[in-house]
C-alpha cells in the first residue's frame, strides 16, 4: 500500500509538471520570420532579424500581446527562394506558430506569398517591392513600404524637377541593374515598360511613357548583370563612362553590389552630374566606398532617423528616436532601414493582435484592411494604411543623399525639420 501511495504521488506530480508544461506553452505566442541570414542577401536579412528581435524583446518587456509572452521563431532560409517556401510551411504545420513575418527581397516574397495565402495567414511584407507581388489577388497581404518599386522612379524624378534650378538637371541617363525582382521593377517604372506576370504573360501594368521621358531625360546606356555571380564591375563602369551618361542609374539587388559598383566608377573616373542607386543607405556602403566617393549619392529610403514618425508599442507612444535610442542600447550601432522596416512590422502585427483581440490570422487581417486615415496602423516608418492589394495609401519616399560621410534627408522639404540642402552637381568620385 505504501508503494502504492508512493507510486500515487509520483503520478500526480508527473501529471501536474506536464499540465504545467502545456498551460507554459500555451501562453507563449509564437511568431515565425524565415530571413537570409547567409547567402547573397545575408547583410541585410541579418538586419531584419535584428529588427525583429529587438521589438520582440520590448514587448515581451511591456508584458507581451494579450498576456502572452511573443516568442520569436528565426530559421536562415540561406537566400534561397524553395527553403523560404519549405520553413513557412514548417511554422505552420509543425512548429504551429500564430502569426508570422515576412522575408526579405522580393525574390524571396513573390513565392512565399502563394504558400501564405494558401493558410490564410497574414502576410507582412517588409521588403519585397514587385508590382507581381501584389497582383496575385492575395486577401491578406501587407505591404510595410511606401509603394510597389515600379513607382519609386516618381520620387526619384521630384528632386530633380524640385531642387535642381530649371535647364541645369540631367538630361542623359544610363540605367544598370541586377536581373533581379525589385531592379527590374524600379527599372520599369523608369523606362515605362510593360509590367507582365511571368507566370501567366499577363499584363499586370502599362507604364509608358515613363518617369524618365516625362522629366525629358534620355536613356543612352542600358545594361543588366547577372542575379547571382556578376563580377565585371570595372568593363561596366568603362561603359558607363563611355556613355556620356550625365545621370548614372544603379539598380541593384543588394548593398554589397551598391558598394562594388561605385568602387568601379571611381576606379575608372567616371564624372556624372547625378548618381542614384536604389540600395546603398547603409553604413555598409559608406565603409565600403568612403565619404569622396558617396558624396552626392542619392537614395530613396522608407525611414531615416531624424524623421519625427510617432508609432505605438505595447499600446504606449513610441517615437522614432525612442526606437532609434534603443537600438543603440541593444547593439551599440546606429539603426538604418534593413532594421527599421522589420520593426515597424513587428508593430503592425503586434496591433493587428491586440486590435482583433485573437491570434486568428482572418481576424487580423480584417482588423488592417479597416485602417483608415484617421485610425492607421503607426509605426516607426510613419502611418499606413492600405489598398485592396496590400500597397500603402497616401505615402511618399524620403530622399536621401551622402554628404560629407553622413546620409542626410534632402526631400520633400517642408514637411519635417532637419531637411538640408540638395548637394548638386556631383563633384566626381
Amino acid at each position: 500500500m505504501r508503494l502504492g501511495r508512493t507510486l500515487g504521488r509520483f503520478l500526480a506530480a508527473t501529471t501536474a509538471l506536464a499540465l504545467a508544461a502545456t498551460a507554459a506553452q500555451a501562453q507563449t505566442l509564437k511568431i515565425g520570420a524565415s530571413l537570409p541570414i547567409t547567402g547573397g542577401l545575408s547583410v541585410s536579412g541579418e538586419k531584419h532579424k535584428r529588427g525583429y528581435e529587438l521589438c520582440t524583446k520590448l514587448i515581451n518587456e511591456a508584458g507581451g500581446i494579450l498576456g502572452r509572452q511573443v516568442e520569436l521563431v528565426v530559421s536562415d532560409n540561406r537566400s534561397d527562394p524553395a527553403t523560404a517556401i519549405n520553413q513557412y510551411e514548417r511554422f505552420i504545420n509543425v512548429d504551429k506558430v500564430d502569426a508570422v513575418y515576412g522575408t526579405f527581397s522580393s525574390r524571396l516574397t513573390f513565392p512565399v506569398g502563394s504558400i501564405l495565402s494558401k493558410y490564410n495567414m497574414v502576410h507582412a511584407v517588409p521588403s519585397g517591392g514587385a508590382l507581381r507581388i501584389y497582383e496575385q489577388g492575395y486577401r491578406n497581404l501587407f505591404y510595410f513600404q511606401v509603394s510597389a518599386a515600379e513607382y519609386t522612379g516618381k520620387d526619384v524624378v521630384a528632386v530633380i524637377q524640385d531642387l535642381i534650378p530649371a535647364g541645369q538637371g540631367p538630361k542623359t541617363a544610363a540605367i544598370v541593374s541586377a536581373d533581379d525582382f525589385f531592379a527590374n521593377a524600379i527599372a520599369a517604372g523608369l523606362l515605362g515598360e510593360k509590367v507582365k506576370d511571368p507566370a501567366t504573360d499577363k499584363e499586370i501594368a502599362d507604364l509608358a511613357p515613363g518617369y524618365l521621358a516625362d522629366a525629358g531625360i534620355k536613356v543612352v546606356m542600358q545594361e543588366k548583370w547577372p542575379e547571382e555571380g556578376f563580377n565585371d564591375w570595372l568593363n561596366l563602369a568603362n561603359s558607363i563612362k563611355r556613355s556620356g551618361a550625365e545621370m548614372i542609374i544603379g539598380l541593384t539587388a543588394s548593398a554589397e553590389e551598391a558598394v562594388q559598383l561605385t568602387r568601379s566608377l571611381k576606379t575608372v573616373g567616371a564624372t556624372p552630374k547625378l548618381v542614384y542607386l536604389s540600395q546603398g543607405a547603409q553604413t555598409e556602403f559608406i565603409e565600403g566606398v568612403g565619404a569622396n566617393a558617396a558624396n552626392g549619392v542619392m537614395i530613396h529610403t522608407t525611414w531615416h532617423k531624424d524623421v519625427p514618425f510617432e508609432s505605438t508599442l505595447a499600446g504606449k507612444p513610441f517615437s522614432n528616436a525612442d526606437f532609434v535610442k534603443a537600438f543603440e542600447a541593444e547593439y551599440g550601432v546606429e539603426p538604418d532601414e534593413d532594421s527599421a522596416i522589420p520593426f515597424a512590422v513587428c508593430q503592425g502585427i503586434e496591433q493587428a493582435i491586440n486590435g482583433a483581440g485573437t491570434t486568428d490570422n482572418a481576424k487580423m487581417g480584417e482588423w488592417l484592411h479597416a485602417r483608415t486615415k484617421d485610425d492607421p496602423v503607426r509605426t516607426v516608418l510613419g502611418r499606413f494604411t492600405w489598398d485592396e492589394r496590400g500597397l500603402a495609401k497616401d505615402k511618399s519616399h524620403i530622399m536621401t543623399q551622402w554628404q560629407d560621410g553622413k546620409l542626410n534627408f534632402v526631400y520633400p522639404t517642408g514637411e519635417f525639420e532637419g531637411v538640408v540642402p540638395f548637394s548638386y552637381p556631383k563633384a566626381g568620385f
